[in-house]
């Protein structure tokens, strides 16, 4: 009987330590209009110092699927953020131009739709202490 009791209370203090590991919020994104199931979606999550510099602080790559699909980045903590998508269709990790310079390939942001690069004043939101969910268009 002590043993049983002694597991229980293993197991309880696990799952009690695992909860409170898990800070932060989730932003839940659902993409509009993915035009294929060629390739691959990548996602990123960026801060004022890494948007449109390289990798944003998290990452997520998903195939791809006509229509929508949906991505979820969790335990983010409070702060000044944006979202950059771009449907890698070749998958050859990087976003390809047309000879006059305009994308190939689908891309999105968090902010509003300008002509030029995205910038992260455009397209930042704020994460305080509720979950949030976005629905973007390619």
């Amino acid at each position: 009987m002590k043993t049983i009791g002694l597991i229980l209370a293993v197991v309880l203090s696990t799952l009690t330590g695992s909860a409170q590991d898990s800070e932060g919020v989730t932003v839940t994104v659902t993409i509009e209009n993915v035009l294929s199931d060629e390739g691959k979606v990548m996602g990123a999550l960026h801060t004022e110092e890494t948007f449109m510099k390289g990798p944003g602080v998290v990452n997520q790559v998903v195939d791809a699927s006509k229509g929508e699909l949906t991505l979820r980045f969790e335990n983010v903590k409070k702060g000044s953020f944006a979202l950059l998508f771009l449907h890698d269709q070749n998958e050859n990790n990087r976003m390809d131009f047309e000879a006059n310079g305009m994308p190939k390939e689908s891309y999105a942001t968090s902010g509003e739709t300008t002509y030029g690069p995205p910038s992260f004043s455009n397209s930042k939101f704020e994460v305080a202490e509720e979950d949030l969910a976005f629905r973007i268009r390619f």
